[in-house]
């Protein structure tokens, strides 16, 4: 089990791997070679960047018994996409659009794809995820399902800061079988295992490979648990995995 992150480092970025309360700096690609540059930073000292640097963003909806509740679950797994100008950093804000009036936060686990994959059985699908990390699929309801709809999602889960990520990737978890954890201000507003999924992982990146070519970094957002609430400017959101760690955005 490896535990990576991305930070500032001067007008630029680095990687690194989490060593207890120290960072060591890597040089080359986390999904390829790399080696050690043999600095070491204190983590607490660094400003940490989104972990991801995907050429897509893909999301799964509806995937969790517990969000559903007595309604319908889907006989496929539900695919929309979210751009990559919503990926936001760990402690920078969501931005609330000014048109704005229902935007919600939805704790997600989301899976970094390690190498191509097309037309994928879900062994081969499974076998391809590099690692996860924390999202919140911060979404405006009002535009998704009220009367300011849309006919696709286009605004609703993807205006700018709508996709924050973090804090590191970290391999060789039991993605299916993860406890995730949404506090608001503090209390605890969603709570589930992974293990409520309604389509596993292998089996949404199995069903995603058979139309779009994943490619290594990209990352999918796998659905929240439970019920949302609506945010409010001043709000604190924090995403917690089990083996991850915790994605921290104020909201503004």
């Amino acid at each position: 089990m490896s535990n990576y992150i991305r930070y500032r480092n001067g007008s630029s970025s680095s990687y690194g791997i989490v060593d207890g309360t120290l960072v060591r700096e890597l040089q080359g690609d986390i999904l390829g070679d790399y080696s050690e540059s043999g600095i070491a930073r204190r983590l607490a000292d660094l400003e940490l960047l989104n972990p991801c640097q995907p050429t897509k963003v893909l999301a799964v909806g509806r995937n969790y018994r517990s969000h559903l509740g007595n309604r319908t679950y889907p006989q496929q797994p539900e695919i929309f996409y979210k751009p990559l100008t919503a990926l936001q950093d760990p402690e920078r804000p969501i931005v609330i659009p000014r048109d704005a009036t229902d935007v919600h936060y939805e704790g997600e686990l989301v899976l970094v794809i390690g190498k191509r994959l097309k037309s994928a059985s879900p062994e081969e699908a499974y076998s391809a995820i590099f690692g996860a990390t924390c999202g919140n699929d911060v979404t405006e309801r009002d535009w998704q399902y009220g009367p300011h709809k849309d006919v696709q999602w286009w605004r609703a889960k993807g205006s700018d800061t709508f996709a924050p990520v973090g804090p590191a990737i970290v391999t060789g978890l039991d993605y299916d079988n993860l406890l995730l954890q949404t506090r608001l201000n503090g209390e605890i507003v969603q709570q589930e295992r992974t293990a409520d999924f309604i389509f596993n992982c292998a089996t949404a990146i199995s069903w995603i490979s058979g139309w779009v070519t994943l490619m290594p970094g990209d990352i999918v957002f796998t659905g929240t648990p439970g019920a949302t609430r609506p945010l409010q400017r001043g709000d604190v959101v924090e995403i917690e995995i089990e083996g991850i760690g915790v994605l921290r955005n104020p909201v503004a």
